[in-house]
């Protein structure tokens, strides 16, 4: 059920360790129930204070979800890396054309072989993304949900952006709402928030010129939460954006959830140069952001989107170490245990494809948190002590 906007008590927050005034002002008008507008955004962007932003955020998330922090069992399928958008998508070194080396694309046997982690009953969620590929429509997926649920029926499934979504509508001259019912009535649960990357034309212009546009990413997951679909939405940041782009981004964000209440969590993704022609372009390697900026980008979002409950950092692009700093810059929720992620690390990531339980455990006990595993709906299935007699485990 979709939480509202949540009223948060800000009496215990430390003012003093808010050096800038402008983040300070902020802080006292939300304290006194009053919402954020764009140039709130854009001066937490341009404001140097991190500690006072890590330090408001974690004020507001304590608020939200107290020392809690959630992750999912969860596993990623990618079933195809043929993509129509191979050539305009410049920031992706994943996406592959039919006959190039490398392109693939699953078999239902082949998805219920990398399915088959969850026969041990650990796995609860399968998050499913792929390319834009001709040969993938309707039937394709309608074919691997149900397959999926009949071998699996105790496993959530997530899939599908908004891209794909539109693809799919789009090869079979559907309306993205029928799409969407005839994939529900095989098995899909929720959806991913991929596919976003910046909502600016400007921007999706350089980096994604034929990529479904902001104002259509939005009308999909519309669509969806119409239909009772929940959903999570993303921000692809660290490329050519700019940070008014960052700040309308969010409040189109904002606004969808004020009008429809579909969104579960916000998760900022930090862009990877490697092995793509926008890296190349701006003669990128290695991370591209800086962890000053991955860490104020969860804090801005959990202080601006005041009508999201659920801020998650996902470690397989910031690193793990930076997901646990990042549990006390507004963050309440991890990536989960993956399995084997492709896409990102198609494109540089250095992280591990999956992490054990073990070592999700550590790396929130680590920062002092409470670890919880839920399920898709953030509803929490099991606890663990804030500490452990066990050895730690490396992360």
């Amino acid at each position: 059920m979709f939480e509202g906007k949540v009223a948060v008590d800000l009496r215990g927050l430390a003012f003093d360790r808010i050096s800038d005034g402008a983040v300070r002002r902020i802080a006292e008008r939300i304290a006194a129930g009053e919402r954020l507008g764009p140039a709130d955004a854009l001066a937490m962007y341009r404001s140097n204070d991190l500690m006072g932003l890590g330090t408001l955020a974690d004020a507001i998330n304590r608020a939200k979800n107290g020392d809690v922090v959630t992750f999912a069992s969860n596993q990623h399928i990618n079933p195809t890396n043929i993509c129509t958008l191979r050539t305009t998508c410049t920031f992706c070194g994943y996406a592959r054309l039919p006959k190039e080396a490398g392109a693939y694309r699953y078999t239902m046997d082949q998805v219920l072989a990398e399915a088959a982690h969850a026969a041990d009953g650990l796995t609860k969620e399968y998050h499913i993304v792929g390319g834009l590929d001709m040969k993938a429509g309707l039937a394709y997926y309608q074919e691997m949900f149900r397959t999926l649920k009949a071998n699996f029926p105790h496993v959530h499934i997530k899939a599908l952006t908004a891209v794909e979504i539109a693809h799919i509508a789009r090869i079979e001259k559907m309306t993205w709402k029928d799409v969407l019912i005839a994939l529900r009535e095989a098995g899909l649960d929720t959806m991913p928030g991929g596919g976003a990357e910046t909502f600016s034309a400007a921007v999706r212009e350089k980096i994604a010129g034929k990529k479904l546009a902001g104002a259509d990413y939005i009308g999909v997951h519309r669509a969806a939460h119409e239909l009772g679909i929940r959903t999570n939405c993303t921000m692809l940041y660290g490329h050519v954006e700019t940070l008014q782009d960052r700040v309308d981004h969010l409040m189109m964000l904002r606004d969808l959830q004020d009008e429809t209440g579909g969104f579960l969590a916000y998760i900022p993704l930090a862009y990877h140069p490697d092995d793509n022609a926008l890296g190349t372009e701006l003669g990128r390697r290695g991370t591209s952001t800086v962890g000053t900026d991955d860490l104020k980008m969860l804090a801005i979002g959990r202080i601006f989107l005041d009508n999201f409950k659920h801020i998650k950092s996902h470690w397989i692009m910031v690193t793990q170490a930076m997901s646990q700093v990042g549990l006390h810059f507004g963050v309440n929720d991890l990536e989960g245990t993956v399995v084997r992620e492709k896409i990102y690390h198609a494109v540089g990531a250095h992280t591990p494809q999956g992490m054990t339980l073990d070592s999700l455990l550590t790396l929130i006990r680590g920062a002092g948190k409470q670890p919880a595993e839920r399920d898709s709906f953030y509803r929490v299935l099991r606890t663990f002590d804030i500490s452990a007699p066990e050895t730690p485990v490396a992360v």
